[in-house]
């Protein structure tokens, strides 16, 4: 995986682009969350800051790697989406799905702070 950076070692921030690096970036991501033991698992950033589309492939791996860190107990938030990506989300309804940030450093700390609140 290219771009993937561990920022602690409970959040990890992937830096994605276009096909087909966007497949094989999110592909090697889920398998290593797949291996890891989930309480290894970290909270995942997905920077869109260089996509400038998405197809269906790539929602349903987005839809496998959210279900991976929900049985962890963990968070995925997409930053920096483009008005393109942004408009296939909403026709979607994965807007309403995913959590979404307005950049990696608002993704941060809003992930942080959530990380310190207790689980119900």
């Amino acid at each position: 995986m290219s771009m993937s950076s561990n920022w602690s070692d409970s959040i990890s921030i992937v830096d994605l682009s276009d096909e087909p690096a966007f497949s094989d970036d999110v592909a090697a991501l889920i398998d290593k969350l797949t291996a890891a033991e989930p309480a290894r698992v970290p909270h995942v950033v997905l920077n869109f800051g260089n996509v400038t589309y998405v197809n269906s492939s790539n929602l349903a791996q987005l839809l496998r790697l959210r279900k991976r860190l929900v049985e962890c107990s963990k968070i995925l938030k997409i930053c920096s989406v483009t008005d393109e990506v942004w408009s296939v989300f909403q026709v979607t309804g994965l807007d309403k799905v995913f959590r979404f940030a307005p950049d990696p450093g608002t993704a941060l700390a809003s992930l942080q702070i959530e990380d310190t609140k207790p689980r119900r």
